[in-house]
């Protein structure tokens, strides 16, 4: 524990400002001295900071000093092969370990509810990917994960798996059986490649999920800034056991990352990573507490409900708001916007908080929050959510046309209604959470023509689907069934 109370990289940071350095380098604001008058406030301090590659403050591509320190500090930590900072987000984590595992017309079993960067990586690595269908919770109404059943089938039907990508937690907290599907995979010697976003924080330990890490996926990618202390974009990638080249790892990671990588960045990694080693059982005890007072103050508003985790095992720092009233998961969102509350989601039916990671003694506005949450839903008259969410039964399928195919097709715009049946030629997806709903290249069916008119319906944003205002979607012109 006393060796993780030190941050390598950021005290080699004021070490350097303290020198008053006269900078003849980039970048081009010199250390803050070069900035516009009305960004001073705000940037004055952080621009001290955000250097380059000089002497003494180490090289993110090739470390030698006090980033390969504050990487081994981190390795140890989570008890891995090899830890990485990644100044690009998890996205470029994603992107560099499935580009490393996988070669070009390799088969991997995805999970269907996976973040566009996962795709994007597929697409990239030129695969033939296998989707597997995650589990619904019908009183969440939300995709869960994928059931160890589902990937002892997928692998029945396609044994020459080159690997197996999942996401854990889902964006709401919920965990699945991560360690049966990851002793089953090695099973057979295939790895486990995890987008771990939202579950940094899980080294701590119960009652937190055990972390993908400790379960023994073979790399585990995080976003460090989703929910430790560190600055957006921060994320770390980790090597577990010696099924994946570790080589290939850094050498994508040197490709897919900036050349000019953030020292602000790394050095809120390096501090984040101290954070997390050094929470206490009384942090913990006083974070509980604090949760569980907001929680009863939440509960007690009529017209909402706060949802409790499937088996009771899930993340303590995502808490679910469903509506019980008139209102949408989206229309909550909007009123709670009004009275200045941010929230991180909002669903047709459910609002999704991230709380902070607290430690023992530090304050933060959950009074405040469950008062304004009162005046929203005042006098709001109560209104059931009966429906249920119908999935096709299909729990293991594959694209319809192939990446290299899609290319050399053309498209046309279709009525959404009149899409089931169709391939779709463009990817839509709901944001946040960066879930497809639609992906380029699958069959349309009529449960996804559904979910998608009850998110326009209720308000949602998208990314892709530029023609969905128009109530149409782009689909290939060939292969409707």
């Amino acid at each position: 524990m006393k060796k993780q109370m030190n941050t390598p990289l950021f005290k080699a940071l004021i070490e350097h400002n303290k020198r008053n350095p006269i900078s003849f380098h980039v970048p081009g604001h010199k250390n803050g001295l070069n900035i516009q008058s009305e960004a001073n406030h705000f940037f004055e301090q952080i621009l001290k900071m955000d250097v380059t590659e000089l002497s003494g403050l180490d090289d993110l591509h090739s470390p030698e000093g006090v980033i390969l320190e504050a990487e081994q500090l981190l390795a140890e930590l989570f008890q891995t092969r090899k830890s990485f900072f990644l100044v690009n987000g998890s996205t470029v984590g994603n992107l560099a370990m499935i580009m490393a595992v996988c070669s070009e017309n390799d088969t991997v079993l995805v999970q269907r509810n996976c973040h566009k960067s996962v795709l994007n990586a597929l697409r990239l690595a030129k695969v033939r990917p296998i989707f597997l269908e995650p589990e619904y919770d019908q009183d969440w109404k939300v995709a869960t994960g994928v059931s160890a059943d589902t990937v002892k089938e997928a692998i029945s039907l396609y044994p020459n798996v080159r690997a197996i990508i999942l996401t854990y937690p889902n964006y709401y907290g919920i965990v699945s059986d991560l360690e049966g599907i990851i002793n089953q995979a090695h099973l057979h010697h295939i790895p486990v490649l995890v987008d771990e976003a939202h579950g940094a924080h899980f080294i701590i330990g119960h009652p937190f999920p055990d972390s993908a890490v400790q379960l023994g996926a073979d790399i585990v990618v995080q976003s460090a800034h989703k929910t430790l202390p560190a600055m957006t974009m921060g994320s770390y990638l980790h090597v577990n056991g010696h099924i994946v080249n570790v080589n290939k790892v850094k050498d994508y990671l040197q490709i897919l990352q900036s050349s000019s990588p953030s020292y602000p960045i790394m050095a809120s990694l390096d501090l984040a990573r101290k954070y997390v080693a050094t929470y206490t059982q009384q942090d913990l005890d006083d974070l509980q507490k604090s949760i569980k007072y907001f929680k009863s103050e939440l509960n007690a508003i009529p017209g909402i409900k706060i949802l409790a985790y499937p088996n009771q095992q899930g993340d303590l720092l995502k808490v679910t708001i469903q509506t019980r009233c008139s209102l949408s998961g989206f229309e909550l969102q909007k009123k709670l916007e009004e009275e200045a509350v941010y929230t991180e989601l909002a669903d047709p039916y459910n609002v999704l908080l991230v709380l902070p990671l607290l430690k023992e003694g530090q304050w933060y506005p959950f009074e405040e929050t469950a008062r304004k949450l009162k005046k929203v839903c005042k006098d709001l008259p109560f209104q059931e959510q009966k429906s249920k969410l119908t999935m096709g039964n299909q729990k293991v399928s594959e694209l319809t046309i192939p990446y290299k195919e899609m290319d050399k097709l053309d498209s046309m715009d279709v009525p959404i209604a009149e899409t089931i049946g169709f391939v779709c030629a463009e990817t839509i997806i709901p944001y946040p959470p960066g879930i497809p709903l639609l992906l380029k290249g699958e069959e349309i069916t009529n449960e996804r023509v559904n979910q998608l008119q009850r998110l326009l319906e209720t308000g949602a944003r998208f990314q892709g689907g530029p023609l969905l205002t128009l109530g149409k979607v782009k689909v290939f012109i060939k292969n409707k069934k």
